[in-house]
């Protein structure tokens, strides 16, 4: 018996290794990343409380411009979600980028969040 979609499966099992040891505190949150061929999402999510402390995605009001790439659009979500992040007094992350390779979309959105001040 094959494997229907190889590359879910290969993100589900670098996404399980590293969940195994990434782990979000409500002083050191982590930060997850979502990116579906349209939109990219980020949360913050506190894992021993089991909630989300913010959230940023292209979907928001002035990031659904049809004009930008979509590295742009991850760009302008990590500067969104440091400010929120700053705003909900969190300045320190760790990041979890869920499976997915740290290039293109993931890599903009982290570089942009660490302008933003957000260390991780």
């Amino acid at each position: 018996m094959g494997v229907k979609n190889k590359k879910a499966y290969r993100r589900n099992r670098i996404k399980m290794r590293i969940r195994k040891t990434v782990n979000g505190t409500s002083n050191r949150p982590r930060m997850t990343i979502f990116r579906s061929n349209k939109q990219i999402y980020v949360q913050l999510i506190d894992d021993m409380d089991g909630r989300t402390i913010t959230s940023a995605s292209s979907r928001e009001k002035g990031l659904d411009d049809s004009k930008m790439n979509k590295i742009e659009q991850a760009e302008k979500v990590g500067s969104l979600v440091a400010e929120k992040a700053k705003a909900a007094g969190v300045s320190t992350v760790v990041f979890d980028r869920n499976g997915y390779l740290y290039h293109g979309r993931v890599k903009s959105l982290a570089e942009a969040a660490r302008k933003g001040g957000l260390k991780f």
